[in-house]
């Protein structure tokens, strides 16, 4: 698919314009440790909430969650919905134990806590799990863009880490807190632009009001799911307990994010970063849903391909499956026509709701069957295409200079992300690993530049995961359910040191090692929703640690 050369020119600004800032405004030398990987004295609470939101915000998020609304409908916005109960915890506990340690990462505390045990195996758990997290930021735009436009992935992978990379090495957490607020502006932009394009290119008498009602008719507008089916991955009470528990443990202990806030000036600074971010996340989410639902929409008047990853599609077409598919595809043109009339009539809510559903429901079954197809044509192939709706719609519709807006919105997205991960890796990695274990008395100099090098490592080997991977179900589940399979251990050791001081090292070892392996095997099995992965590891390192309290026992002292 060609690209304008006016879309060229905003993506390559845009980016340019970023990562150049980022790098001048923290061109200064920086000698002291403490700086480099925090940016003491320099974020304000506005930067921080700023900067909590992109790292949480990659391009995973403004390219799955439209295709997600798209396929499934709002019910996804509640998996956040326990996010400010998480919020007010780590406001109350969290970051005033964190600013009155002096800590550099989150594991010096478990150290402090427990014993240096426990904080290796909490800081390798992260790496673990973050280090994949920062390969999928990276790879997500690439494989997409790649797939769309036949750009080269493995150029896009190098290209976008490269440029993360430059500007983190050059300034450390300044750079990266600081370019995240420009990233922002442009994310934001690019999506209001998207969903007031896709609202004034519905039919005349379509307006938002009739667009909603149209969704609701194939369940896009069931917001909130009351039932306790566990197996169900996205319901009121999995967002209410297993997403508080998630955001709990992402905000509360990823070093990521307790990099973000904890480089505030004080307590207070800290505390009104993260409430800003509280109050807008869930809104933002909201709303990158219903650019979804507005996509959605507007693909029930324009015409759209039967399976969004259309190279797939014209792939399999050529095979031996090629007959049925394009059988499949006549008639989901015809529904496609027949629906769009009636939708169009005044009458359609009253008099046409039971047709209008019916037809839904049979063009989702020629999309289950077309996917099939697709499979049968190339076991290989990837049946997904929920990744590709939004990259599709932006491509196809939106016009010149746009399109490059929307671009760099998913390019600055997956580098705010990345940025903050790589920091966050190279921290834990110099900190908790290396300053630890090897080298206790080294000068802030040589911390500093060795924070570095392990930057530029984790970031090659972030592009090298990123050049390995192949997309999951849907990008932006697969990065929660990765955190899911780690989050609830690492936090049941937090909460357990911070609210049940009789509980020691001792007994808090075992425990976790014990959780993560039981956590591991029912994820391999798929008995749960993963969001409630989060509660089950939390309560069993507590609950374990609270076991072999009693099991454990200290020595008793002999009286001479």
């Amino acid at each position: 698919m060609n690209i304008h050369w006016l879309d060229w020119t905003v993506l390559g600004a845009t980016l340019l314009f970023i990562s150049a800032y980022g790098m001048y405004v923290s061109r200064k030398n920086v000698y002291s440790v403490d700086e480099f990987l925090k940016g003491r004295e320099h974020i304000k609470w506005w930067t921080i909430g700023l900067s909590v939101m992109a790292t949480q915000a990659s391009a995973i998020t403004f390219m799955s969650t439209p295709g997600q609304a798209f396929h499934d409908g709002m019910g996804f916005v509640q998996f956040y919905f326990g996010l400010p109960i998480a919020m007010v915890i780590i406001c109350a506990t969290f970051i005033p134990i964190f600013h009155n340690q002096k800590i550099l990462t989150a594991y010096e505390y478990l150290e402090n806590r427990f014993d240096n045990r426990t904080r290796m195996f909490t800081a390798i758990l992260f790496l673990i799990q973050r280090g994949l997290g920062a390969g999928i930021t990276i790879y997500a735009p690439s494989i997409i863009l790649s797939t769309i436009l036949g750009w080269n992935l493995t150029l896009l992978n190098v290209l976008t880490g490269s440029m993360v990379i430059l500007y983190t090495v050059s300034g450390g957490t300044k750079a990266v807190s600081i370019t995240q607020k420009q990233q922002m502006f442009v994310i934001f932009a690019g999506m209001v632009a998207s969903f007031v394009i896709a609202l004034n290119m519905l039919p005349d008498q379509i307006h938002f009001g009739n667009a909603l009602e149209i969704a609701g008719l194939s369940g896009k507008m069931d917001i909130v799911d009351f039932s306790f089916n566990v197996e169900s991955r996205y319901t009121f009470w999995s967002g209410i307990t297993g997403g508080m528990f998630l955001a709990l443990a992402y905000f509360g202990t990823d070093q990521s994010q307790v990099q973000r806030y904890i480089s505030g000036n004080n307590v207070k600074e800290s505390r009104l970063g993260l409430v800003f971010n509280g109050l807008l996340k869930i809104p933002m989410q909201f709303f990158i849903l219903l650019c979804g639902i507005m996509v959605y929409v507007f693909f029930l008047f324009q015409p759209a391909p039967v399976f969004f990853n259309t190279p797939a599609l014209e792939k399999a077409k050529e095979g031996k499956e090629g007959i049925a598919i394009k059988n499949l595809e006549t008639r989901y043109d015809s529904i496609f026509q027949v629906r769009k009339a009636l939708l169009l009539s005044p009458e359609v809510m009253e008099d046409h709701k039971a047709e209008v559903t019916q037809l839904n429901n049979t063009e989702r079954e020629i999309r289950a069957n077309v996917k099939s197809h697709i499979k049968a044509s190339n076991p290989d192939a990837e049946d997904n295409d929920k990744d590709y709706v939004f990259i599709y719609f932006i491509l196809s519709y939106l016009p010149k200079g746009i399109v490059g807006l929307l671009l760099a919105v998913i390019f600055c997205a997956a580098m705010s992300s990345s940025s903050s991960e790589l920091s966050a890796l190279a921290t834990c990695t110099t900190i908790d690993i290396y300053k630890r274990n090897f080298a206790k008395d080294a000068s802030d100099l040589h911390y500093v530049r060795l924070s570095r090098w392990f930057t530029i490592m984790w970031g090659v080997i972030a592009i090298g995961f990123a050049n390995i991977s192949s997309l999951f179900e849907n990008l932006i589940q697969f990065v929660n359910i990765v955190g899911s399979v780690f989050y609830g251990t690492i936090l049941g050791i937090f909460l357990s040191g911070f609210y049940l001081p009789h509980i020691k090292a001792r007994h808090i070892f075992p425990a976790a090692v014990i959780t993560e392996c039981m956590v591991i095997v029912i994820f391999s099995l798929d008995i749960m929703g993963y969001l409630w992965l989060n509660a089950v590891g939390c309560v069993s390192v507590v609950f374990l640690a609270l076991l072999f309290t009693k099991i454990f026992k200290a020595p008793a002292q002999v009286s001479l």
